[in-house]
């Protein structure tokens, strides 16, 4: 959010220093349309910085990641590309964090309750978590770090009851999460379009 403000700051002022034009006193300074309508450059301003659909398609590596997500590297995506989950601690990659976040109030309103345990997990909790609880290939539950998905910001532990349960596996598929860990019941990763 705050390199979405300093943008459209930047922006801002780049425009007051093209639009204005001295034609006499302060007082009789007027607006030239240089580059646009101001108000058509912050809306374009605006929309840069909105995050990005959970609808919306992307180029995918062949492990389903995101080219934009692999760029940053598993476990180094920045803050400005991830969003709340809710009203917890927990953040996801933006557009999974919208689809967790729709899917949440749709199981609401059928009177289904999803709690959240886990999410976006940084290379060095990828690291403590492998220590404390053993990898996966191992018979641990912790991915090798840096090939984690939570380190892509696209996966999530879940705190579901038997309805909950039920109610992800019939309904998830509709916003883009699986449940991809066969052992794991809580653990929903998200698929975006490609």
């Amino acid at each position: 959010m705050n390199s979405r403000i300093a943008d459209i700051q930047s922006r801002i002022l780049a425009l007051q220093g093209r639009q204005v034009t001295t034609t006499g006193p302060a007082s009789a300074q007027r607006a030239t349309p240089a580059q646009g309508s101001f108000a058509s450059q912050l809306r374009s301003a605006m929309a840069a910085g909105q995050p990005q659909s959970a609808d919306q398609t992307y180029k995918l590596n062949g492990k389903g990641v995101p080219e934009d997500l692999v760029a940053y590297g598993n476990g180094k995506i920045p803050e400005n590309a991830l969003a709340k989950v809710g009203d917890s601690r927990h953040k996801l990659w933006a557009p999974a964090a919208e689809s967790l976040n729709r899917m949440i109030e749709d199981a609401k309103r059928d009177g289904v309750k999803i709690g959240i345990t886990d999410s976006y997990r940084p290379y060095t909790e990828q690291v403590d978590l492998a220590r404390r609880k053993g990898l996966y290939s191992q018979g641990g539950l912790a991915a090798k770090p840096g090939t984690s998905e939570h380190g892509w910001g696209m996966a999530t532990d879940l705190d579901l009851n038997g309805k909950a349960l039920s109610w992800m596996r019939k309904n998830a598929g509709n916003y883009g999460f699986v449940e991809s860990v066969p052992r794991e019941s809580w653990h929903w990763s998200f698929r975006p379009k490609s």
